[in-house]
């Protein structure tokens, strides 16, 4: 690791250079759980390439289908945990209001705990939580156009 991915806690986690216990790991993405939980349930899905924020993703498929891996994941893990709830939440924080400067999902298992925490994860046009399903829609990539000649 170089540079900001050295200083990168969540970079460090994906090197297994911290004690984190991982609930999940493939090739793609690794899941723990948030150290500050806002919810029953709140776990963290990132991928191991350290890309900052979702500002940083663009329309194509190798974006589309790491977000949807990464919410695929979070699912499971919730519905494996948490099958209790009845209502889960699956979105990003967008700069400058995400904590962390390595993309990561939030997983929700609700009801929030405390409360108030749900303050955290309104959706307040361009600066407020981004729910996982709007990212897709947003990163979903365009069909090829085919000409008619």
């Amino acid at each position: 690791m170089a540079g900001a991915e050295a200083a990168c806690i969540f970079c460090q986690i994906a090197n297994k250079s911290t004690s984190t216990t991982l609930l999940h790991t493939d090739e793609k993405v690794i899941a723990f759980q948030d150290i500050y939980p806002s919810a029953v349930r709140h776990y963290l899905v990132i991928p191991l390439e350290h890309i900052p924020s979702v500002k940083n993703l663009e329309r194509r498929t190798e974006d589309y289908s790491l977000v949807s891996h990464m919410l695929e994941v979070g699912q499971t893990l919730l519905r494996r945990d948490a099958p209790q709830c009845t209502q889960y939440r699956f979105g990003f924080h967008q700069p400058p209001l995400n904590s962390v400067n390595h993309l990561h999902l939030h997983c929700l298992a609700l009801p929030y705990v405390p409360r108030w925490k749900c303050v955290k994860f309104l959706s307040v046009g361009s600066l407020g939580f981004l729910e996982a399903e709007k990212l897709l829609e947003k990163l979903k990539p365009l069909p090829p156009i085919i000409s008619k000649v």
